[in-house]
C-alpha cells in the first residue's frame, strides 16, 4: 500500500493546472529513467514526503498559502524547508516553476495529481479518503486491509485532512462513498428530527 497526501478530491481525477504540472513532472521522471532507472520512484517520494509536511505542518500551509509573500520570499522560505526535509532537484525545481508563476498554493494539487497519474500508469486503485486528523500508519493499514476485504486490491490512499468533518472518516474510491463522518451522522440526525417534528 502507498499513500500521496493530497488537499484536493480532484486527487482521483487530475485535470486543469495540477495535471498539466504532474504530467510536466512524470514526463521529466521518464526522462530522467533513462539515465537512473530509479529517477520515478525517487521523484514520486520526495513528492510524497513534500505533501506530507504540508499536511503535518500547519505552518508550512499557511506560508504556501499566503498571497502576500512576494516570489523572492517564498523561494527563501520553499528552498529552505527543502533542504531540510533533502528533497531532490527536480521536486525542488517544481517548486521554483510554481513560485515563479505565482502557483505554489497549487503545490498540494500538484501532488495528488501525480499520485492519481502514477497509480493509474502502476494499475493502481486511488482511495480518497478525509479525515479530521493525520492518519498514523496504523490506520492506513487498516483502511487498506477493510478495503482489501472489500474487494480492491492495489489501492494507493490519498489522503486530505478536513477538520470539518469533527472525526471519523470518509472514503470514496471509484464510483463508491464511505462515508463515516461525525459531521454526516450528525445531519442526519438532525434531518431524522426534523421528519419525527
Amino acid at each position: 500500500m502507498e499513500t500521496v497526501a493530497s488537499a484536493s478530491p480532484q486527487a482521483l481525477n487530475p485535470t486543469g493546472l495540477a495535471a498539466r504540472y504532474a504530467l510536466a513532472l512524470l514526463a521529466l521522471a521518464d526522462d530522467r529513467r533513462k539515465a537512473d532507472p530509479t529517477a520515478l520512484d525517487r521523484i514520486a517520494a520526495d513528492l510524497e514526503r513534500l505533501a506530507a509536511v504540508w499536511s503535518e505542518d500547519s505552518t508550512f500551509r499557511h506560508f504556501v498559502a499566503d498571497p502576500r509573500l512576494d516570489a523572492a520570499a517564498q523561494k527563501r522560505g520553499a528552498f529552505a524547508l527543502l533542504d531540510r526535509v533533502g528533497i531532490g532537484a527536480e521536486v525542488r525545481n517544481l517548486v521554483g516553476v510554481l513560485i515563479a508563476n505565482r502557483r505554489l498554493s497549487k503545490l498540494p494539487e500538484v501532488a495528488a495529481a501525480f499520485g492519481a497519474l502514477l497509480a493509474a500508469r502502476r494499475g493502481q486503485q486511488v482511495a480518497d479518503v478525509v479525515s479530521a486528523h493525520p492518519l498514523s500508519d496504523t490506520q492506513r493499514a487498516q483502511i487498506a486491509a477493510r478495503l482489501t476485504e472489500a474487494g480492491y486490491s492495489g489501492v494507493k490512499l490519498a489522503e486530505r485532512v478536513d477538520p470539518t468533518i469533527l472525526g471519523g472518516l470518509i472514503v470514496r474510491i471509484g464510483s463508491r462513498l464511505y462515508d463515516n463522518s461525525i459531521k454526516s451522522k450528525l445531519q442526519r440526525l438532525q434531518f431524522a428530527m426534523k421528519g419525527a417534528a
